[in-house]
């Protein structure tokens, strides 16, 4: 049976070295990858109340809801996660049947800073208390000056968070049932 792997990326640009990072995850990982499109329009209650779920969302929600197992990467943007992942969690949480519930989710996150976004995935880790997702709680995995750690082909040059990252995915890939 294949693992069906689904990552979702807190930032939306296409060379984003948090989509750089899922995509050295889901390697290590192994299985079928998928990214999740997270460009929503932002949450808003009337909106939901007027035309309900959007079908982005939606399908999101399904991807969740199909995968073994998440990846989420994120940035640190102030402090916190991404305005985009924030969305998102906000958003699938609308969605019926608990999607994140019993999930195995690993987390990690490539920042430009020192500390790797360290508080981005504190702030991440709160956020998803709701959902009852089962959260790997490490090794953590934060890329700090991120723009200096993926080679031209977008592999993780250090050997040093190779190897956290391998360390990471063989605790997800024990969780998976």
């Amino acid at each position: 049976m294949t693992t069906k792997i689904l990552g979702l990326s807190g930032s939306l640009r296409k060379k984003s070295h948090n989509r750089l990072l899922l995509r050295n995850a889901a390697d290590i990982l192994s299985g079928t990858y998928t990214e999740a499109d997270l460009n929503f329009p932002l949450y808003n209650g009337d909106d939901e109340d007027a035309s309900g779920v959007p079908e982005a969302v939606q399908n999101v929600a399904d991807q969740i809801s199909a995968a073994d197992a998440i990846l989420i990467s994120t940035p640190e943007y102030n402090g916190s996660i991404s305005g985009v992942l924030k969305n998102a969690l906000d958003w699938v949480s609308r969605t019926k049947g608990g999607v994140w519930h019993d999930k195995p989710v690993a987390i990690m996150s490539a920042a430009a800073g020192r500390t790797g976004g360290a508080l981005a995935q504190y702030s991440l880790r709160s956020a998803m208390v709701p959902f009852r997702a089962r959260l790997v709680n490490g090794p953590q995995v934060m890329i700090a000056n991120s723009g200096s750690e993926f080679d031209e082909n977008g592999v993780l040059a250090s050997e040093r968070y190779r190897n956290t990252l391998t360390d990471l995915m063989d605790v997800l890939r024990a969780e998976i049932r």
